[in-house]
């Protein structure tokens, strides 16, 4: 009875298949790679029943089989490079953010560079007249406005001509607001633009943080606003 060489049979599969056997042997490795696929596949049709030999239709589901785990591999390691790319693209981009300024929900808020303050209010409804107080710390009243008549949603608003001796305190204004929607005026919620003082990126890769003064970590996806 004949025999198969298996070395000689691995080698012509590979050969019309345009598939290289590596020269060397690196070691043993936890990973089944194409040649080693294609050894169990020989050895399989080798010790095959001869009376009841593997259907051809058989034989090219376990090749597409393989195909297709290779290509989740592919796709995997492809996504993996990515994501890394995304990550250090985030971090550059939170970098970018350093002495800019960025709109939070709160109340507090400190003159930027400029020596102004602005943010915006959110109204719930058309409101008839709407006004804004700041105070400073101790409660007084700084400065005023009337914004008039507004419609519903976010409304900017900003006091340019700080005083000289309210800066040089360098202390937090509270900004309150106002709307009256048909009940009288009511406190409304308020936003401000706060100096991000540095940024990071949080335990996930997705995350990215700023520092923003006055109100510490806020995420980026919290951030809807932005200002120079």
């Amino acid at each position: 009875m004949s025999t198969i060489d298996s070395s000689n049979s691995l080698n012509t599969i590979l050969d019309k298949l345009g598939i290289q056997k590596p020269a060397q042997e690196t070691g043993a490795s936890d990973k089944l790679g194409q040649a080693d696929f294609l050894k169990l596949m020989t050895t399989q049709l080798q010790n095959q029943d001869p009376f009841a030999p593997m259907e051809n239709a058989e034989f090219i589901a376990q090749m597409a089989q393989f195909s297709t785990v290779t290509g989740i591999t592919e796709i995997s390691e492809s996504l993996k490079g990515m994501s890394d790319q995304l990550s250090e693209f985030r971090i550059a981009t939170a970098a970018n953010m350093l002495g800019h300024s960025v709109l939070v929900p709160g109340s507090t808020a400190y003159p930027d560079s400029d020596g102004s303050i602005s943010g915006a209010i959110d109204i719930p409804a058309a409101s008839a007249n709407t006004n804004i107080v700041y105070r400073s710390e101790a409660g007084e009243i700084l400065h005023s406005q009337e914004l008039g008549a507004q419609s519903a949603g976010l409304v900017g608003f900003s006091w340019q001509d700080i005083p000289q001796e309210v800066l040089s305190q360098n202390a937090s204004i509270k900004v309150e607001a106002y709307a009256d929607t048909g009940k009288g005026l009511k406190s409304v919620g308020a936003s401000v633009y706060g100096e991000v003082l540095a940024a990071s990126t949080g335990a996930a890769a997705a995350d990215v943080v700023y520092d923003v003064r006055g109100y510490g970590d806020v995420k980026a996806s919290d951030v809807v606003r932005f200002k120079n």
